[in-house]
């Protein structure tokens, strides 16, 4: 069934992300730790994938017809546990306990600890595997009758791993046209850019060598986002890839498109020509709370 975006829709979807990114800076300032430019460049897809796209039931987390969402590159999990926690998972508050001891929201995702999840990450390059075997599963247990999609999330970053292609190479000798895939391409790692570190282009090329149904996107642009995923729902003979090119640290000026901001939490340390550490979450809040306004007053 096609869900096109109503400009409402659009706006509705663009106030949630904007929520999800102040979520983020308050929940890592709370940690003290963990991983700023990933989550904050991923938020639209998942505001996209969390309150327009998937099929699931936040008040029923382990419903057997849901949609599966394996995020591969689990450090970026503040977005993911924000998406949740807006879309209803669990109260809101709880984003508040990120890395703590005790807490259900682990610094990567522990599937023991929040049953709503569907798989627990570690080191980078496993999730595509995972999500190969659940939907290789589904259809051995089902044929093409369960209407379930298994989304995988994965960094470009992590595609230096190679069980990535080795799961990349079995999903396409299989067909696996209930598999979409959705790459955070920003183009940066946490040592500097990915095409200095370990060049991954020509990206396409790869996927499409292994048979994959590739689409490149705005990641950041909801219409695009949206009819990428619905395309990839009419693709019957293949898994389908979705490029999504991303700006790390989205919507805080000083934080995009830097790497510097890749594993640390605004209001840590100083970076060279950035505010100050006892400055830079008030300004990235207030940024982000301007545009709150600014979208709203656009759609009145």
């Amino acid at each position: 069934m096609s869900r096109k975006l109503t400009d409402e829709k659009k706006n509705e979807l663009a106030l949630v992300a904007n929520q999800i990114r102040q979520s983020i800076i308050e929940m890592l300032l709370e940690a003290g730790s963990g991983h700023t430019a990933g989550p904050l460049g991923m938020a639209d897809i998942f505001t996209a994938l969390y309150f327009h796209l998937l099929r699931h039931d936040p008040k029923k987390p382990d419903w057997d017809g849901r949609d599966r969402v394996v995020l591969s590159n689990g450090h970026i999990c503040p977005v993911l546990y924000a998406a949740m926690g807006h879309a209803g998972y669990f109260p809101l508050k709880e984003l508040a306990t990120l890395r703590k001891f005790g807490s259900r929201l682990q610094g990567h995702p522990h599937r023991e600890y929040l049953k709503s999840l569907e798989t627990s990450s570690g080191p980078l390059g496993s999730g595509l595997s995972q999500t190969v075997g659940m939907a290789l599963a589904d259809r051995i247990d089902n044929g093409n009758s369960s209407g379930k999609f298994f989304y995988c999330l994965m960094s470009d970053g992590e595609l230096d791993t190679g069980n990535i292609w080795e799961g990349a190479m079995l999903a396409g000798k299989e067909k696996l046209y209930n598999l979409i895939g959705i790459i955070d391409r920003n183009n940066i790692q946490i040592d500097g850019v990915t095409e200095d570190i370990m060049p991954l282009e020509p990206l396409r090329a790869k996927w499409e060598a292994w048979n994959w149904h590739v689409l490149e996107i705005d990641g950041h642009n909801f219409e695009e986002i949206v009819n990428a995923v619905e395309e990839a729902k009419t693709i019957f003979n293949k898994p389908t890839v979705i490029i999504a090119h991303t700006i790390a640290g989205k919507g805080v000026s000083f934080a995009e498109r830097d790497y510097r901001w890749h594993g640390d939490p605004l209001g840590k340390k100083d970076v060279p020509g950035d505010p100050p550490k006892e400055d830079q979450v008030r300004i990235a809040l207030e940024e982000l709370r301007t545009l709150q306004g600014k979208i709203k007053s656009e759609h009145q």
